[in-house]
């Protein structure tokens, strides 16, 4: 007991110390390394530049605001010890990560240290109805992502459809998500996972082809998206094919080229490009000023958007009591004027209104938000 006590106390002392310190520190974990490197590099890329902006104007409350980064790899194990490191280091918040059973490794590390974490590109449903009251996230969740995509489906006149997932928290939720709603709907001749970061997918769509659907919703990853465009195409099957939003990557096309690439349709919040409201027309161009171009990836402004919404409820609660600052992200923050929109998170720390757009890849390769 006396030990627990010690122990306790020396948390609170040197909680009290980072607190007293001058400086707020604001972890950020993201895979900058593995296969989704593009997205955390371009996280830390939009994290640095907003904290480089923020200290130029005075900082948080008058302190100095820090971002320490951990890799977290992409990876469930890489992310667990990336996380305890964070929360060794006095952060306030952490921001990230990408992926769904990425950020799921690491719930729980934050939430007993006590640790605000807003996660960026994390939709799986399961990981806020937990009732962790320090877990937030700026995308919206795939029950949401699901309603647009069969939505989409059923605009498109799908008669005959495969899904195809991965396994993963993230994609086999969505896949089982977009299912269930099209029950009676539509007919769903495949339902199957393939094996990620394979390099030959020819079985699985060979397997796939003989169902013969007429479209396939593929809820994985961009990496195994690419590489299953090119192969279909290299085998002259033309079946159009949909994606989840961790398909919205412009390594996608990379991977599959241009003229396999082309039609691909998949789901996203808007694309930078496409973000009407001015501030973010006003940080994209500050962001191309510094990095000699905007970022490509919506989920790393979404990052952006989850360290201002951390920076504002510091600066209005005047505290660095994460209890105070996850009770203002909960009640208080409302229409938050985000990057991507207005951000305001429900009693589960997701955030409300409707987010999601379709996209289709054009013959150059970019990505085109459809009406």
């Amino acid at each position: 007991m006396k030990k627990l006590l010690f122990v306790a106390l020396a948390m609170s002392f040197f909680m009290g110390q980072a607190y007293a310190a001058d400086t707020v520190k604001i972890g950020l974990m993201g895979p900058m390394t593995g296969s989704w490197a593009s997205e955390g590099q371009e996280m830390k890329q939009v994290l640095d530049l907003l904290a480089e902006e923020l200290n130029a104007k005075g900082g948080i409350a008058g302190k100095k605001v820090e971002v320490i980064s951990e890799d977290d790899g992409g990876d469930p194990r890489t992310a667990s010890l990336a996380a305890q490191r964070l929360a060794t280091q006095g952060v306030v918040a952490v921001i990230g990560t990408y992926g769904s059973a990425v950020t799921e490794a690491t719930q729980n590390i934050y939430n007993e240290a006590k640790i605000i974490q807003i996660a960026n590109g994390s939709t799986a449903i399961r990981l806020s109805e937990k009732n962790l009251p320090y877990f937030f996230r700026t995308c919206p969740r795939d029950d949401e992502q699901a309603k647009v995509g069969v939505q989409a489906i059923q605009k498109l006149g799908v008669k005959k459809l495969a899904v195809l997932h991965d396994n993963s928290t993230y994609a086999k939720g969505l896949a089982d998500e977009a299912k269930a709603l099209l029950q009676g709907k539509v007919d769903i001749v495949f339902f199957e996972a393939l094996t990620p970061k394979e390099q030959d997918y020819t079985a699985i769509l060979t397997k796939m082809k003989a169902a013969q659907p007429d479209f396939v919703f593929f809820t994985g990853y961009y990496g195994e998206g690419g590489l299953l465009l090119k192969q279909k195409k290299e085998m002259n099957w033309n079946v159009p094919f949909m994606g989840g939003d961790a398909t919205n990557n412009p390594d996608l096309v990379k991977i599959a080229g241009k003229d396999a690439a082309a039609g691909f349709y998949f789901l996203s919040a808007p694309l930078p490009k496409d973000l009407p409201f001015e501030q973010a027309k006003a940080f994209l161009a500050a962001f191309a000023k510094k990095y000699g171009n905007p970022p490509s990836s919506i989920y790393a402004v979404l990052a952006g958007d989850g360290f201002r919404g951390v920076a504002t409820a510091i600066e209005q609660t005047k505290a660095t009591d994460t209890a105070r600052i996850a009770d203002y992200l909960h009640k208080e923050l409302k229409d938050f004027p985000g990057l991507t929109g207005k951000i305001t998170f429900n009693e589960k720390g997701d955030r409300v209104g409707e987010v999601y757009k379709v996209y289709q890849v054009n013959p150059q390769g970019e990505f085109i938000l459809q009406p």
